[in-house]
C-alpha cells in the first residue's frame, strides 16, 4: 500500500532561547549543514555559536511567531492537509529538525499499513544542506526502524514547467498593484564548498560566469545552477527583460566563501544605483519562514530603506496556494498510478 511523506525544514517549539537552542544544535550539528570534522563542528557550534545565537534567534522568531505557532509549521500543515484531500493515499508530515520528526511521520504511515512511501522534500532546488540531508535522514530512519518499508524520493522540481507556471503566476499575483523598478530573486545561501562537493564530475563546478550555463551532469546536483535556471524560466514566463531583475543569496556564516552576491549587499547597491521600488522573491522556499518573514520582509526592508529605497515588497512564498496544492496532488497521483515523476 502506498503513502506520501512530505518533509520540510522544521522549527523550534517556541520562540524562546530554551527551545531555540536544542533546535539550532540539531540543525547546525548536521554534517551536511556545517560539513567540517565533528570535533571542529563541536567547537564552532557548541563552543561558539550556541553561546549567543539562541537568544538572538529567539528574538527573531518572536517577531514572526503566530498565535497558532511557527509560521513554517502552520503553513506546511495547512498545505499537507489540503493535499491530503486531493489524493487517495495517506499523507504524513515530518520535519528534518525539531520535534515533528521524520521517524514519527514514518511511524504514522507504518501504522496505516503503508509499505511503499513517496518521500517529497519540500525544496525546489537540490542542495546537500537541504534536499540531500532530508533524503539521507529519512533513509536512515526507514532502514533502522521500518526495514520492510520501500522508499522512493521525488526529485527536485526546480525546472518543472507546471511548477514554473504556478510559481510565476503566484509571483504575478503578489506583484499586482505594486509598481516596482526592480525584482530581486533572493535564494538561501550555501558555502561554495558545498557546490564543489556535490559535483559528481569533481571538475565542472568552478563557480564562475560559465559553469552554470555549460551543460553538464553536475547540474543535477548543483544548487547554484538550479537557482539560476528557476529564475531564468520564471522571468521568461513573466516576460521580464534582463535589466528588470537580478539574483542574490541570503544568509551566511563568516570566515568562509559563500555564494555571491549577498542579498543584504544587493539591497544597498540597488538603492544607491537608483532602484527605489524593489520587489523581492524567495524561490528557495515553498513556505514562508524565519528567513523570508524576518530576514527578508522585515530586516531587508529596513536595509533597503536606510540605503535610500522608497518602496519595498516581499512576495509571499507559495505556502498553501490552491494551484500549488493541486500541482503537488497531481504529482502524487501520477506516482501512485504509474510510478512516474515530474520532469
Amino acid at each position: 500500500m502506498k503513502g506520501v511523506l512530505l518533509v520540510n525544514l522544521g522549527s523550534p517549539d517556541s520562540p524562546t532561547p530554551k527551545d531555540v537552542k536544542p533546535y539550532l544544535n540539531e540543525f547546525l550539528m548536521d554534517p551536511r549543514v556545517i560539513d567540517v570534522p565533528k570535533w571542529l563542528r563541536n567547537i564552532i557550534v557548541r563552543g561558539i555559536i550556541l553561546r549567543t545565537r539562541p537568544k538572538k534567534s529567539a528574538e527573531a522568531y518572536q517577531k514572526i511567531w503566530w498565535e497558532e505557532g511557527s509560521p513554517l509549521i502552520v503553513i506546511t500543515k495547512r498545505f499537507s492537509e489540503k493535499v491530503a484531500k486531493e489524493i487517495k493515499i495517506p499523507v504524513a508530515l515530518g520535519m528534518r529538525y525539531g520535534s515533528m520528526t521524520i521517524k514519527n511521520a514514518l511511524q504514522e504511515l507504518n501504522d496505516k499499513g503503508i509499505d511503499e512511501v513517496l518521500l517529497v522534500p519540500l525544496y525546489p532546488q537540490y542542495a546537500m544542506s537541504s534536499f540531500e540531508t532530508v533524503v539521507v535522514k529519512t533513509m536512515e530512519e526507514q532502514q533502522k526502524f521500518f526495514p520492510k518499508m520501500h522508499l522512493t524520493t521525488m526529485p527536485a522540481f526546480y525546472k518543472n514547467e507546471d511548477y514554473i507556471k504556478v510559481l510565476a503566476e503566484s509571483i504575478a499575483d503578489g506583484l499586482n498593484e505594486f509598481e516596482y523598478d526592480h525584482i530581486l530573486f533572493s535564494y538561501h545561501g550555501i558555502p561554495e564548498r558545498h557546490i564543489r562537493k556535490s559535483d559528481p564530475t569533481k571538475f565542472h563546478c568552478k563557480i564562475d560566469d560559465n559553469c552554470c550555463t555549460t551543460n553538464s551532469v553536475a547540474h543535477n546536483t548543483c544548487y547554484r545552477h538550479q537557482c539560476f535556471n528557476t529564475t531564468e524560466k520564471v522571468t521568461k514566463y513573466l516576460g521580464l527583460d534582463e535589466s528588470e531583475f537580478s539574483i542574490s543569496f541570503q544568509s551566511r556564516l563568516p570566515n568562509d566563501p559563500w555564494l555571491k552576491p549577498f542579498t543584504d549587499f544587493e539591497f544597498v547597491r540597488l538603492a544607491k544605483e537608483g532602484k527605489k521600488r524593489l520587489a523581492v522573491i524567495t524561490p528557495a522556499f515553498v513556505a514562508d519562514c524565519l528567513e523570508t518573514l524576518e530576514e527578508i520582509a522585515m530586516e531587508g526592508k529596513l536595509q533597503f530603506e536606510e540605503a535610500g529605497g522608497k518602496a519595498y515588497k516581499h512576495v509571499a512564498c507559495l505556502n498553501d496556494n490552491d494551484a500549488w496544492v493541486q500541482l503537488m496532488a497531481n504529482w502524487i497521483n501520477t506516482w501512485q498510478e504509474s510510478n512516474a515523476f515530474p520532469s
